[in-house]
């Protein structure tokens, strides 16, 4: 893999990912931008005690663009895009309107008349990986050989980012179709530096710690024993990997793509896993787009472990899931979930199991 990091008009990094036969990514930025000027906030919610992003600027970013001015395509004589060259295999940059960023003046405090809400910058950061320069393909239509380069770019800004002053965790993600809410339908993801420990990773390492006490082993290897074991919910098991519908599964459509070896991150996988990712990976988006014979919208997260804590007790998974409950229904978060957290799935973890099979 071949990588060059070069920047954009206004300062930020943008880093491309290449095949070693693939051209010197040497294209200026031709924009005239303004600097950067990151202003992101956070806030402790007092009665959760989970950290709120709050960053207005972000209401500016681009919104459903026709397709001949797409900010991710590559750049044009005519037409300078977020990517200044002609053409890019990967390619990741700083996001225009992060909620994360770097550079935010120091500092913390309360929330003027609510001492018990503390406030603080949102310091970390947030980037846009193009997965190709075809705005009209799709990750489920690259070929292995590009899953596998995006594969090594989810690794490489795993580890850059997570080097980052104050960077707690990384997260990477793809969200896919307008009912998702994606509004830039180029085929890309996002990386977003948390400046501290998500609430649910929080939730899975507790969780993760007591069953480690009880039974002197991982929750997600007895989980992985039993999944293949009984195969019900099983939809591939390949050298490495495995892709199961999970038994207590939220969504109506939802995916775990796991490891066999436990691992903490993308960036401790082996070259071997790494390949077998890429071909089990596109057979599950496959059977995803196959279910209600439509490109199903769905969210991709691959869950980490934290930077500075709980290491050794995360177990690397990708996490797909959709809220199409049918091929023409969505699942709306209604009252239960939303207000308590507390989730009804209208089908079974097996019946979607065995259709995706």
């Amino acid at each position: 893999m071949k990588r060059t990091s070069r920047r954009l008009a206004d300062g930020r990094e943008i880093v491309y990912f290449d095949s070693d036969a693939a051209p010197d990514r040497t294209a200026e930025d031709a924009r005239d931008l303004p600097p950067q000027e990151p202003a992101s906030e956070m806030r402790r919610d007092p009665l959760t005690g989970e950290w709120v992003a709050i960053a207005a600027h972000r209401q500016s970013r681009t919104y459903k663009p026709p397709a001949g001015s797409c900010p991710l395509c590559p750049s044009t004589p005519e037409r300078p895009t977020e990517v200044p060259e002609p053409d890019y295999e990967v390619a990741v940059f700083e996001n225009q309107f992060p909620s994360f960023a770097q550079g935010i003046a120091v500092g913390e405090s309360t929330v003027p008349g609510m001492p018990m809400v503390p406030s603080a910058p949102a310091s970390g950061r947030c980037e846009v990986v193009c997965f190709t320069s075809d705005h009209d393909s799709s990750f489920g239509a690259l070929s292995p050989e590009r899953v596998r380069g995006v594969v090594d770019a989810w690794a490489d800004r795993t580890t850059a980012l997570g080097e980052l002053p104050g960077v707690e965790q990384v997260f990477c993600f793809e969200n896919r179709g307008e009912e998702i809410g994606v509004t830039l339908h180029h085929p890309h993801g996002q990386i977003y530096g948390y400046p501290f420990v998500t609430p649910r990773t929080e939730k899975m390492l507790r969780t993760a710690e007591e069953y480690l006490q009880r039974h002197g082993r991982h929750v997600m290897g007895d989980v992985l024993e039993a999944e293949r074991a009984s195969g019900e919910r099983v939809i591939i098991d390949s050298e490495h990997w495995t892709a199961f519908v999970p038994a207590a599964a939220r969504w109506p459509v939802e995916v775990n793509v796991v490891p066999r070896r436990q691992v903490p991150d993308i960036a401790a996988l082996t070259d071997a896993e790494r390949d077998d990712f890429a071909n089990v990976y596109l057979d599950v988006l496959g059977r995803l787009d196959g279910l209600y014979d439509r490109p199903l919208p769905y969210i991709a997260a691959w869950h980490q472990a934290p930077v500075n804590t709980g290491r050794d007790l995360s177990w690397l998974r990708l996490e797909v899931f959709s809220v199409l409950r049918s091929a023409d229904k969505l699942k709306y978060l209604a009252g239960s979930e939303s207000g308590m957290a507390v989730w009804i799935n209208d089908v079974t973890p097996e019946q979607i199991a065995d259709r995706l099979r």
